[in-house]
């Protein structure tokens, strides 16, 4: 497990299993936000990592999504630190907690407890509120309810499976059930144009909107007219 600091209020935490997996604890004022909890055996990591860094405690969970290898530390986590509120966008919940299916896949699976996330905070027209010092977006198409967070005073996009990356290059994400709609829901890159963008499988990459018009014509037979504007 290896930690690294992201910019002054971020950290990553991740590990490999056949591909990198990643997470993220982010600094808050009254503790810490944890984005995405990856697979069970990243607990441990995570929490030494919130110890040794010294800005717990853990306070919140907030999850990009609800696919297993975004959820899988959860249950762990909040065995040491009980009553911690976990967050998905309200479209994820029901596919999360094994209330239907996701997209694509013919049975229901359990990844989360009925009952334990909690929506996102939405305001007028369903727009997601700010939580901690994170702006959340929904990108629908890798999930019905993909979430991105933006940390605005970094300037840092956690971007969860929105894009896979390698060397600095913008990927598709794989088993992404929606094509089309994962491409327009990339443009958000290019409305928040953050200095840096961090993924959960693969590297980071600097001025993630300077590369974007690339990552869409590499894909474009997916791609909406809006998505090839």
């Amino acid at each position: 497990m290896n930690v690294t600091r992201v910019s002054e209020h971020i950290w990553s935490v991740h590990t490999w299993l056949v591909f990198p997996i990643t997470v993220w604890l982010v600094k808050e004022e009254d503790g810490v936000t944890l984005v995405d909890a990856g697979i069970p055996k990243m607990a441990k990591g995570i929490n030494n990592a919130i110890r040794s860094l010294g800005i717990g405690p853990l306070k919140r969970i907030v999850l990009t999504h609800g696919h297993s290898d975004h959820v899988g530390a959860v249950k762990r986590l909040l065995q040491e630190w009980p009553g911690v509120p976990v967050y998905a966008h309200r479209l994820e919940i029901p596919f999360a907690t094994g209330e239907a299916p996701y997209p694509g896949r013919r049975k229901a699976a359990q990844y989360l407890p009925g009952g334990l996330p909690r929506p996102l905070p939405e305001g007028a027209g369903g727009r997601l509120e700010p939580i901690g010092g994170l702006n959340p977006y929904w990108t629908p198409g890798h999930a019905p309810g993909h979430v991105v967070y933006h940390h605005v005073q970094d300037d840092v996009l956690l971007a969860g499976d929105l894009f896979n990356a390698k060397r600095g290059r913008l990927r598709f994400p794989l088993f992404t059930f929606d094509k089309a709609q994962t491409l327009e829901s990339s443009l958000i890159v290019r409305e928040l144009k953050p200095a840096h963008m961090e993924v959960c499988h693969g590297g980071p990459v600097r001025r993630p909107a300077d590369r974007l018009d690339d990552y869409l014509r590499a894909h474009a037979r997916h791609a909406g007219a809006g998505a090839q504007a």
